[in-house]
This record gives C-alpha cells, sequence and structure tokens, in this order.
C-alpha cells in the first residue's frame, strides 16, 4: 500500500501531492515558486540571526 504523503503550498496553501507527478513541490505551481522567491529576494522573508558579512566590513574581509 502506497501512502501519498501531501503538503499545503507555501504561498497559497493548496494541497500539493510530494511527488513526481508535482515539479514544483512544495508549490503547487511556477506562479506560487516565484512569489515566495521574490519574498526572499526583497527580504520580506528572512532566517533570524546576525548576517555572516556586512557591506560595511568590506576591509575587514580581505585578506
Amino acid at each position: 500500500m502506497n501512502k501519498i504523503t501531501t503538503v499545503p503550498c507555501p504561498t497559497c496553501k493548496k494541497t500539493v501531492e510530494w511527488g513526481e507527478q508535482s515539479p514544483f513541490r512544495p508549490f503547487c505551481s511556477k506562479r506560487c515558486q516565484l512569489i515566495d522567491l521574490g519574498e526572499w529576494a526583497d527580504e520580506e522573508k528572512r532566517i533570524p540571526g546576525d548576517p555572516a558579512w556586512l557591506p560595511d566590513q568590506d576591509d575587514e574581509n580581505e585578506v
């Protein structure tokens, strides 16, 4: 018996089957995938913590 795993699309919350038939998983579509990417690029989403590199530290990062 094969159990079908489903997950909610992170963007629109539509149910997505986790498998080869869903090439954009965990997203339901390319559109939702691109919306999510845009949110990361615009820094609307971010991982909490100190940044590994700051632009004003350029001189400190050179060897």
